[in-house]
């Protein structure tokens, strides 16, 4: 199915997704990468070691959850843009989605974007508490975006300008 739609499943996310313990705990990554290329930026990027080294460079990234500390350096350098981090322990109601983005113009902390699932179907109008750029070499931002507990799994993408149709 991902191959005909660009769509993971929901058995295909399973794979990836950190414990539910471990969700609570703060900020992890989630590396929703399903396809062998050879790449691995990220396991470069990662000084905890919680994306395992990897066998040949076609291997998809693999994790070690108890040593990810949801510092997110690894969303700016995936060129798939396939990592995310993923903080539950924000507020009860609310979580902080860290999303790679790489269109202009960049969000401003305070303004409400369209929040999209994988499909790109809109999901609600939430607001940007902090951007932040990948660096000179790396136009990469990382935008973290304040979204209700319950669609923290959901939200992997934006869009600028105006409200979700429905709202």
């Amino acid at each position: 199915m991902l191959i005909k739609t660009g769509v993971p499943t929901v058995d295909d996310l399973k794979k990836v997704y950190p414990p539910e313990e471990r969700m609570q705990q703060g900020p992890v990554a989630i590396i929703e990468c399903f396809q062998k290329i050879p790449c691995n930026p990220c396991t470069e990027a990662c000084k905890q070691g919680a994306i395992l080294p990897m066998a040949d460079i076609n291997d998809v990234p693999e994790m070690d959850f108890s040593k990810c500390n949801g510092c997110g350096v690894c969303i700016s350098r995936c060129p798939g843009l396939a990592i995310f981090v993923v903080d539950r322990s924000y507020s009860p109601t609310e979580a902080i989605v860290r999303i790679p983005y790489e269109f202009v113009p960049v969000p401003e902390v305070g303004q409400k974007v369209v929040c999209l699932n994988r499909a790109g179907e809109e999901v609600g109008t939430f607001e940007v508490k902090k951007v932040v750029s990948g660096g000179k070499k790396n136009m990469t931002y990382t935008v973290w975006i304040a979204v209700p507990q319950e669609l923290c799994m959901e939200v992997r993408n934006i869009r600028l300008g105006g409200v979700a149709h429905g709202e």
